[in-house]
Parts: structure tokens; sequence; C-alpha cells
């Protein structure tokens, strides 16, 4: 049986997009919502002076958040929430 996610596959390429798309919505709002959140990030007086690994932490948090309010619930990104701020405070 052919791997269905090859990248090299164009088919299969916009069968992932479609699947994130039934899952997260479409990818434009997600995209809006994940940006004002790192917007938001981004305007604490404290932003600057956090060490690289906080803030990828929280643009990939910002990212999982975006997912939960644009799309449908999906219990894996609580549990990736959870991994970056473990990742972090190790």
């Amino acid at each position: 049986m052919a791997d269905t996610r090859n990248s090299q596959d164009p088919a299969a390429v916009d069968n992932v997009l479609a699947e994130r798309g039934s899952t997260y919505g479409p990818f434009q709002n997600n995209a809006d919502a994940a940006q004002e959140i790192k917007s938001a990030l981004r305007g604490g007086s404290s932003w600057h002076t956090l060490p690289s690994i906080e803030r990828e932490a929280l643009d990939l948090i910002a990212t999982k958040l975006s997912r939960i309010v644009t799309g449908k619930p999906h219990r894996d990104n609580w549990i990736d929430i959870e991994g970056y701020a473990r990742l972090v405070l190790r």
C-alpha cells in the first residue's frame, strides 16, 4: 500500500490539507487568530527579556490556542500545550 502522506504526491498533500481544514477550520481563520494572539504576547513588556525557548513555546502555544478556537475540539492540542510548557520547565 502506498504512503498517502508522501509530500511529493500533490494528491497526498491535498488530502492532508483537507483533513486539517475539516478539523481546524479554514487556514486563514486559524492564521488570523494565531497572529492576534502572538501580537498580544509580543506587546507584553517582558517579551523581549524572555529566553528564546520561552518565546518559541509561547508562539507554538498560540498556534495551538488558535486551532482550539477556530476548529473542532481536539484533545491533542491541549496535550501539545502541556508538552511545550514542560519543555520550558525542563
